[in-house]
């Protein structure tokens, strides 16, 4: 999974390379600004509500009322770390559901940029199909609310654990890694829905080679750190960055996505 990270990792220096050398910039700064406005505006309204779930919840558990009893220093302190991962946690879980909004209205653009990366990867122009833009970004509808309703299970868990003093500072990196994986899952399957495979495919195969989304999707949470700047190009570097991720460039072509254990020539796989 390491090797497989550090792949997902290199492949944006990579795709930073390929935007500049092919001039794609026009496909990653409108859309992005338009992404980095609606972020700002969202963070600001969970920064104004935040503060109240932490209140309501050590409330309505008894935790405050405990502390206050005890007059420790030792558990306030440990109250005081859990609250600041509570607090993460709430972040990662209100720019889950953020995110996913985006890649819903933003997959015409993440659909056409996968398609442009790879057609200049094989030297070759894909005849532009309305029908088939359409079945794509239903196709990433589909995953992304899919994608959604699990990690907001695996969230909701986490969420209630990181009240637990001492679990509650580790649970941010937990939740970090499942944002990345599920973030970085969407991305690679624009390149495996143009190949024709399955959702279950697809699943399969990233499943398979977990290290490739959350590399992905985790330097996508890193270059938000660059503010305005870094969520403009997050969003879109993501999917060339994906593209490149999975089809390494080659003098003479791109290689052809296998799946382990199982021939080139079979397609239908049980779906999971």
């Amino acid at each position: 999974m390491l090797k497989e990270i550090i792949i997902a990792v290199q492949a944006y220096f990579k795709a930073h390379q390929f935007i500049q050398q092919h001039r794609l910039w026009k496909w990653i700064i409108i859309p992005g600004i338009l992404y980095a406005l609606l972020f700002a505006a969202s963070m600001g309204f969970f920064l104004h509500t935040t503060s109240g779930v932490i209140e309501w919840l050590s409330l309505k558990t008894g935790l405050k009322t405990w502390l206050d009893k005890m007059q420790s220093t030792w558990l306030g302190f440990l109250f005081t770390l859990s609250s600041l991962g509570l607090l993460l946690i709430q972040m990662l879980f209100y720019f889950s559901f953020f995110k996913y909004f985006y890649l819903i209205v933003g997959s015409p653009v993440f659909v056409y940029l996968s398609e442009k990366t790879e057609a200049i990867i094989n030297h070759q122009e894909y005849p532009f199909s309305l029908r088939q833009l359409g079945t794509d970004m239903w196709r990433g509808i589909r995953l992304a609310i899919r994608n959604a309703l699990w990690q907001t299970v695996y969230l909701i868990a986490l969420l209630i654990l990181s009240i637990i003093p001492l679990f509650g500072l580790i649970t941010p990196i937990i939740a970090l890694f499942i944002e990345g994986y599920y973030y970085g899952f969407s991305m690679l399957d624009y390149s495996m829905g143009r190949h024709n495979k399955t959702m279950g495919e697809s699943t399969y195969y990233i499943g398979t080679h977990k290290g490739l989304a959350i590399g992905n999707g985790l330097i996508f949470y890193i270059m938000h750190l660059l503010l305005f700047v870094g969520w403009v190009l997050a969003p879109a570097y993501a999917v060339v960055a994906a593209t490149l991720a999975l089809y390494p460039l080659h003098q003479t072509e791109a290689p052809t996505i296998y799946f382990p254990g199982k021939p080139p020539s079979e397609k239908n796989h049980s779906t999971s």
